[in-house]
């Protein structure tokens, strides 16, 4: 392993002592938010650093015994050991390496997730019901809570836009490589000839923001409209003025919300929906600032960046940020999304680590 590896593996091991003598001074410990904080790094600490405590007692064991090879009686037993140490010691420098890793803070996060219908007419709004569905499912099968904000309806069903808040830790994580172009091809059920119609959708991944974190939005900036509600919600819904529509002036955004009865939740709701949409294009600009995004295989995550196509006739879907192509495909729209979820995270961080290879050189 790097020796410059090592002494940042050092360094994070001192930091854990630290961190650790902190948490023991009873001036911090009835500081509650300072406390929350350094509990909270503690914990983050804590896997590599018992990580590398392992990895160092393997190193000493290697050390002695390279040792005993000099000795003619011991050498034949002490290479069988150094051979059997080598195993232990491979795993933990590779699983060191991942753990340190730079974290998303947003990784653990719940996320709201709009899936629009793009081109395509009709079907494009049925292929966003059916990405929605599958959403649903992969969420139903990870027990996570699935709350809709706002829904557009297709005039022959599906969605023109659906909104989405998923309300669990590591769901941000989870899904943020969704974002961008989906593209199905495949038979619609009005072609009577038979020929394979090609549509598209956007999906969009976005952290949700805790309340303390949010930021100050200008009342001025905003423009409030209220209307009826549409679509399927009961009598109540369609008849009272309970829909909210809100404008973000200064940059054009337009967040709707009619799922909830009261005005006032439908309002609540629309504003956290703008200001994780807000958060998203800070982000977007400033990773146009950074060059290296540009080297992503995974691409910007843009809704103009078309990720996947589904093609329904073969059973196959294909990944073309990372050349993925399975058969597999009734499986994924049922909600088996880790078919394609783990590669994706997987090529994510092989490609960490060969940036955190350049940098260590």
């Amino acid at each position: 392993m790097k020796y410059s590896i090592i002494t940042k593996l050092k360094a994070l091991q001192e930091r854990y002592d630290e961190v650790e003598r902190l948490l023991g001074n009873p001036e911090i410990v009835t500081d509650r938010e300072r406390f929350r904080v350094l509990s909270k790094e503690y914990a983050q600490l804590a896997n590599i650093t018992s990580c590398f405590q392992r990895w160092q007692q393997v190193q000493e064991n290697i050390d002695t015994i390279w040792q005993m090879l000099e000795d003619d009686e011991m050498r034949e037993m002490a290479q069988e050991e150094l051979n059997e140490l080598h195993t232990f010691l491979v795993p933990l420098e590779q699983q060191l390496q991942v753990l340190l890793l730079p974290k998303d803070p947003n990784d653990e996060r719940g996320c709201f997730l709009e899936v629009r219908a793009g081109t395509g007419g009709d079907e494009a709004a049925l292929f966003a019901g059916d990405l929605f569905r599958m959403y649903s499912r992969y969420a139903e099968i990870r027990r996570w809570k699935v709350e809709i904000v706002s829904a557009s309806y297709g005039q022959h069903g599906g969605y023109k836009e659906i909104i989405v808040k998923i309300s669990h830790q590591n769901a941000y994580g989870q899904l943020k490589f969704e974002s961008g172009g989906h593209r199905v091809q495949r038979v619609p059920e009005t072609e009577s000839q038979g020929r394979i119609h090609t549509s598209s959708c956007t999906v969009a991944v976005m952290p949700e923001i805790l309340k303390a974190e949010l930021p100050e939005i200008n009342i001025d900036d905003l423009r409030i409209d209220t209307f009826r509600s549409s679509g399927a919600g009961g009598q109540h819904v369609n008849t009272t003025e309970s829909a909210i529509r809100i404008t973000h002036l200064p940059t054009g955004l337009v967040v709707e919300c009619q799922d909830e009865r009261s005005q006032h939740k439908n309002k609540a709701k629309a504003l956290a929906v703008l200001d994780a949409r807000l958060r998203a294009v800070e982000a977007q600009c400033r990773q146009q600032e950074e060059s290296d995004i540009r080297r992503n295989l995974l691409g910007s995550g843009y809704r103009s960046d078309r990720i996947r196509t589904y093609n329904f006739p073969q059973g196959r879907i294909t990944d073309h940020r990372i050349g993925l192509t399975i058969y597999r495909l009734d499986e994924v729209i049922e909600g088996k999304l880790e078919l394609l979820l783990q590669p994706i995270m997987q090529e994510h961080q092989a490609n960490q680590l060969a940036a955190l290879s350049e940098i260590t050189l």
